[in-house]
């Protein structure tokens, strides 16, 4: 079959052509060797259709990659785990501040601090040496919606007075530096011209070209426990409820799994698919 005349309709509805190359790129981010990922495309490319959605194609290669090895899928379901850390924002909220925390900085999560105008909620607070840095982070549960630019108006305007009453206040020992937008999707092209215009630090899934989330959390190991292919939902939840945003807080503490209930023999493969994460 030509690839290049079948055409997919994407999570926004929109109608674009198939790339074997992004299929290729995804598997190779699972970690899988060639000769499986070779396998897998093949089958797909077999299946193929016209106006087939990336949600079907992207549910059988995570079949066939989780019918060989339950890490390799748990990497390649990276993108969908992060959407599973909703329906609420904060489990993103504490994942951003746990990336930046293995990123040197010291975190706080759900400050409020005050503007020189009125109180704001924010999100995240990361301080390292003698910058700190305001985050506030948009979380989407859909696919197919992407941060516009009023994202970064609103955020710049929340920014700007709670640096105001900072920096004149000197209690502090930092300098407010930088605010940060942080995204599960992605930003719009207004949206980014906009954030750089204004000395934003925008953060998304794939922005900026490879520094974006995807690339970070590869980078520092810090997969979502909702990546695993092992736990169930009620028990990716429980885990979500107690604040327990990590697959390495779990290797670090395997009481969460004691009080679930998990059997001897279920916590070993599910801490083993975990370690397999870390070591490939």
């Amino acid at each position: 079959m030509k690839t290049d005349t079948i055409h997919i309709i994407k999570s926004s509805g929109k109608k674009t052509k198939f790339s074997l190359d992004k299929l290729k790129a995804s598997l190779n981010r699972s970690g899988a060797d060639k000769e499986t990922i070779n396998q897998i495309i093949d089958k797909v490319i077999d299946e193929l259709y016209q106006g087939i959605s990336t949600k079907e194609i992207y549910n059988r290669a995570y079949a066939l990659l989780k019918k060989k090895k339950s890490y390799l899928a748990s990497k390649y379901k990276l993108k969908k785990a992060i959407y599973e850390l909703g329906p609420t924002g904060y489990p993103f909220e504490l994942f951003v501040g746990a990336i930046l925390k293995y990123s040197g900085y010291k975190t706080e999560v759900n400050k409020i601090l005050q503007g020189q105008c009125v109180t704001h909620e924010i999100d995240v607070l990361a301080h390292k040496d003698d910058q700190t840095i305001v985050v506030e982070c948009k979380f989407h549960s859909d696919e197919g919606l992407n941060c516009n630019v009023k994202i970064p108006l609103y955020i710049n305007s929340r920014y700007n007075d709670v640096k105001a009453h900072w920096n004149a206040n000197p209690k502090n020992q930092s300098k407010l530096t930088k605010g940060w937008v942080v995204t599960n999707t992605r930003f719009t092209q207004d949206a980014i011209q906009y954030g750089n215009c204004v000395h934003l630090y925008l953060l998304s899934w794939d922005y900026p070209k490879n520094d974006g989330l995807k690339d970070r959390i590869d980078r520092l190991g810090l997969y979502p426990i909702t990546v695993s292919t092992l736990l169930t939902n009620r028990e990716k939840q429980f885990l979500l409820s107690r604040n327990v945003v990590l697959c390495r807080e779990l290797i670090g503490d395997v009481f969460y799994l004691d009080h679930l209930g998990v059997s001897e023999i279920r916590k070993v493969k599910i801490l083993n698919e975990i370690k397999m994460l870390f070591n490939n």
